[in-house]
């Protein structure tokens, strides 16, 4: 009985830190809405998984006033995460708990929403994302984030993009394994070989759940999520010599064409 009763005090306690932590952030000047994003909006968390949250502000939101609350930890400036659709955010601690806070800005949102609905979108460099990212994640954070505070759109996956994207990551990935097999691999660049299958894998990630029409917020789970954990073992049996190298590169890019369904 001990044990089962375990559980569900502790999910309370967690909503509770939630609400509390949700209400100071949607206090903040210019914010419209909150949302829990990451692992924890998923279900997908473990018990020391951090807080994925995020501020949507409309103007001109004022990083000094979250600074103020006084959590301890590291709060940006906007702009500073690349000045793209990530513009900014803190890493803090907050009663204890690891809480990620991203800055999302409305009219930002919004023109990428459009741009989704037409199959547009443009890709940026983001720091831990070897691939970077599509602008359209901030809309698949529409589709799958829980909204704490405000309202927000909750998209689904458009026609349109499903038709664009897929051609577009299959297309980036190809030119970075012929790179790769035109200038690496005929030096020897082992190192810079495997960078270029790690880099071209999540490309073809992106091809692969964009075809299906699945968002992605994120790289950490996406290799596995477009069954390609196999590039794995292409990485692993990497020789030195050119010729190895220039295996390794048509083995990556077989199983990409198997995982894309444009084998032969």
């Amino acid at each position: 009985m001990t044990d089962t009763c375990a559980t569900p005090a502790s999910a309370a306690d967690d909503e509770a830190f939630l609400g509390r932590l949700a209400d100071a952030l949607a206090a903040l000047g210019h914010v419209e809405a909150v949302t829990l994003g990451g692992s924890r909006a998923t279900g997908t968390h473990g018990p020391d998984s951090d807080w994925d949250v995020a501020v949507y502000y409309r103007g001109a939101f004022d990083p000094a006033e979250l600074r103020a609350l006084g959590w301890p930890g590291e709060v940006s400036e906007l702009g500073a995460w690349g000045g793209g659709v990530f513009n900014g955010g803190a890493w803090l601690t907050v009663e204890g708990r690891r809480v990620d806070v991203h800055y999302r800005d409305l009219d930002v949102v919004e023109h990428e929403l459009a741009e989704a609905a037409r199959g547009r979108f443009h890709w940026e460099p983001l720091m831990f994302h070897l691939a970077g990212i599509p602008s359209y994640l901030v809309v698949a954070e529409l589709a799958v984030n829980r909204v704490l505070r405000g309202s927000l759109p909750r998209p689904g996956y458009p026609r349109a993009l499903r038709d664009s994207a897929p051609a577009h990551w299959r297309e980036t990935a190809g030119l970075t394994l012929a790179y790769a097999r035109a200038n690496s691999a005929p030096r020897g660049g082992r190192t810079e070989v495997a960078g270029a299958l790690a880099v071209a894998a999540m490309q073809t990630a992106h091809a692969v759940l964009a075809a299906r029409g699945e968002w992605v917020t994120n790289e950490k789970r996406l290799l596995d999520a477009a069954g390609l954990r196999g590039v794995d073992d292409v990485v692993a049996a990497l020789g030195t010599e050119p010729a190895g190298l220039l295996r390794g590169i048509e083995a990556a890019e077989a199983l990409f064409a198997r995982a894309t369904g444009t084998a032969g």
